[in-house]
């Protein structure tokens, strides 16, 4: 059944246009129930193209939410030791002093290897067994499991290698996720790697190019290709990217997320425990050292997920207390589920440049708060 334009939201949504934004969607799950699925604004800014329910926005690294979901489905059904060093699955990987990395410290960015290889360009990137290769070659910048160091995209390949190689049909990791959390929820519209046919579907990004971060080792966003310019490349769009490459809609990033806000189980569908999603909370070891490659306060999880909470979470849009997990992208894209209170969110937009990079609380925040009360009244 189709969720009511609640105007309050519709409000919201306008004001972030007002304040610079090109397209934007939000959907949101209470208590399991889609309460909120609104989109607004242009897909394609030159062509006048309007963004609808069905347009596909690129979220960046809200993809990592998804992946490290994909590597706890392995742990839950015991195919997968997330204590054991990645070389246990992976032995090419054990070499040059990678060999005690293990598949947590790579979930938790701690890894020690956030350079992305040298040479790579959008087609390398596309290549699966070429990016694998050189990532397996790789020798640490930094002590494995001693520093904070965010993977800004190399985590992907790290964590869906791993779970390739644990899954039983080898399958390529976009088919594990499509068959193996996509299709038990009915998500239909979550892409690593788009369809020829659903291109036309997918927003144009705008902006992006001039963001930098750190480029000490290489890892540079810039270095990288964050930005619209090599993100609207066909090429790019249709890469098996887990770690950044994700495009969706809003309500099949929320429904994801939703599953995890609803303890492991979405519409009789239970893909974790409810211990092993309570798991998900707990910070990582060294959680106050400060992230050697972004400059702002990282509060992160050994399970892959950024936190919410009292100790620094850098997005206070997502709640101020400790059962909260989320995934922010680069641009300002931003999932996150409210294990407490049952709550799932994602927003989506194609406007790097927008305010909401540099001021989410002023862009996102009035739709956030429009979300708050509309739970709030669904729960009177």
């Amino acid at each position: 059944m189709p969720v009511p334009h609640d105007p309050r939201i519709r409000k919201a949504l306008d004001r972030a246009l007002e304040l610079g934004e090109t397209g934007i969607a939000v959907a949101a799950y209470h208590r399991g129930e889609l309460v909120v699925d609104a989109v607004a604004g242009l897909a394609d800014a030159e062509n006048g193209t309007p963004a609808d329910d069905r347009t596909l926005f690129p979220v960046f690294s809200v993809t990592k939410g998804v992946t490290a979901l994909a590597a706890h489905l392995q742990a839950e059904r015991g195919l997968l030791d997330l204590e054991a060093p990645v070389a246990t699955y992976w032995p090419e990987f054990g070499v040059n002093g990678k060999h005690t990395i293990t598949v947590e410290q790579a979930l938790s960015h701690r890894a020690g290897i956030p350079q992305m290889p040298a040479g790579v360009t959008p087609e390398l990137m596309a290549d699966w067994d070429w990016m694998t290769e050189r990532i397996a070659a790789f020798t640490p910048v930094f002590p494995p499991g001693k520093a904070n160091a965010y993977h800004v995209l190399v985590w992907g390949w790290v964590i869906g290698e791993v779970v390739r190689r644990t899954d039983p049909s080898r399958r390529p990791f976009d088919a594990f996720v499509r068959e193996e959390i996509c299709a038990p929820l009915g998500v239909t519209d979550f892409h690593l790697g788009v369809p020829d046919d659903d291109l036309p579907r997918v927003a144009t990004l705008y902006g992006g190019n001039e963001f930098s971060i750190v480029d000490e080792h290489g890892i540079s966003p810039r270095a990288v290709f964050p930005g619209s310019d090599a993100h609207n490349l066909r090429v790019v769009q249709q890469a098996v990217d887990p770690g950044a490459g994700a495009i969706a809609t809003a309500s099949s990033v929320a429904r994801i997320f939703a599953l995890l806000a609803e303890g492991g189980e979405l519409d009789g569908v239970r893909l974790l425990s409810r211990d092993r999603v309570a798991s998900l909370t707990r910070p990582r070891e060294g959680a106050h050292d400060p992230d050697q490659v972004l400059p702002i306060p990282v509060w992160f999880g050994a399970a892959g997920y950024w936190l919410g909470g009292e100790h620094g979470a850098s997005d206070p849009l997502v709640g101020d207390h400790r059962e909260i997990v989320y995934s922010p992208g680069a641009g300002g894209s931003l999932a996150w589920a409210d294990l407490r209170d049952r709550i799932a969110v994602a927003i989506c937009h194609n406007n790097m440049d927008a305010s909401a990079v540099l001021e989410p609380e002023r862009t996102f925040a009035p739709i956030v708060r429009a979300i708050r009360e509309i739970v709030a009244e669904s729960t009177r």
